[in-house]
């Protein structure tokens, strides 16, 4: 099954309230799209940890293994992966350079757990660019962060 997603995170200040913005679309074998939009607001986060969570809760939405294609303008999300920083990470005992700890460890676990499942390419996007899904990820993400019902967010080191 081959899954495109687009997702996009967004704090008022950082930290600060913010969302995340996911869109999950599957074409199926009689070449109908299905779509499906996910979102939520948190009171007191940074964009980062919204980044992870918009792509955390993509992968989490899956019922079964996928081939998936996941667009985000989030480098820092992008580059993990491709530039196989997480492998380092996940080696060194989630440390990074001059052994300072990683930022986050809580959602880059999880969304480990969330990948481990699927096959997954990861492509950067370029943000606010006028790329539709990117726009409507980010559409949902503000929202979410400006209209709640905002949500604690538990493993924030703020």
């Amino acid at each position: 099954m081959n899954v495109t997603i687009y997702t996009d995170g967004a704090a008022r200040g950082n930290p600060g309230p913010g969302g995340y913005g996911a869109v999950l679309e599957y074409i199926d074998p009689k070449n109908q799209l299905h779509v499906k939009e996910l979102s939520a607001g948190y009171r007191r986060t940074t964009n980062n940890r919204m980044e992870l969570l918009g792509v955390i809760t993509a992968l989490e939405a899956l019922n079964r293994p996928c081939n998936v294609t996941l667009y985000s303008d989030s480098k820092y999300v992008v580059d993990a992966f491709n530039q196989h920083w997480v492998d380092g990470w996940v080696r060194k005992g989630w440390k990074r350079g001059k052994n300072e700890p990683v930022k986050n460890v809580d959602l880059w676990k999880r969304l480990l757990q969330a990948k481990a499942p699927h096959a997954v390419k990861f492509v950067w996007v370029k943000g606010h660019a006028g790329h539709p899904q990117n726009e409507r990820c980010d559409e949902l993400a503000t929202y979410a962060a400006d209209n709640g019902p905002l949500l604690e967010d538990t493993g924030a080191e703020l």
